[in-house]
């Protein structure tokens, strides 16, 4: 479902976080954005935790994959920080337009805005993650399956792993 800024207009289906106003960019500016999977994890939860992101361009083609061990922390930490990585890629690397996909349907539903951010641990980092999307043209997010994911849950075992 995506989630556009304040540039683009709504479309049947979609929701912002930034409100609708009239669109300025065709719709078609979503065919060229970047796709990354984002997988974060801990063992133990908490435990040992880590974060995977697959990133590709719009062509299929693999353009970078981050896997980052971030100490004792909860599976939902994992999962943001896994976000948040991909937004900062987006941002840092002037790519206006984002994709995410992920398996935790508790950070898609969050940023989505039709699930409440309770814990005052994730809301620090949800906030962080709305203040990259504002700085990106298009952005929507997407619940999988995690077998939909299998890149960036390896990515994200990958980090766990250095650790243990």
């Amino acid at each position: 479902m995506p989630i556009r800024n304040s540039s683009f207009k709504k479309n049947t289906g979609t929701q912002s976080l930034f409100g609708a106003e009239p669109e300025t960019q065709p719709a078609r500016a979503a065919q060229d954005a970047i796709v990354a999977h984002v997988d974060g994890g801990a063992r133990g939860n908490p435990g040992p935790a880590g974060y995977g992101v697959h990133i590709q361009d719009a062509k299929g083609e693999t353009i970078a994959e981050l896997s980052v061990y971030l100490g004792h922390r909860t599976n939902n930490f994992a999962e943001y920080s896994g976000l948040l990585a991909a937004l900062e890629y987006a941002v840092e690397h002037g790519h206006p337009r984002l994709k995410a996909v992920s398996d935790s349907e508790l950070i898609v539903k969050q940023i989505r805005g039709e699930y409440k951010v309770k814990s005052p641990d994730l809301k620090e980092l949800y906030d962080r993650a709305r203040g990259l999307i504002r700085k990106l043209e298009h952005f929507e997010i997407r619940h999988v399956m995690r077998a939909q994911n299998k890149d960036a849950d390896r990515l994200a075992n990958e980090a766990m792993d250095r650790k243990q």
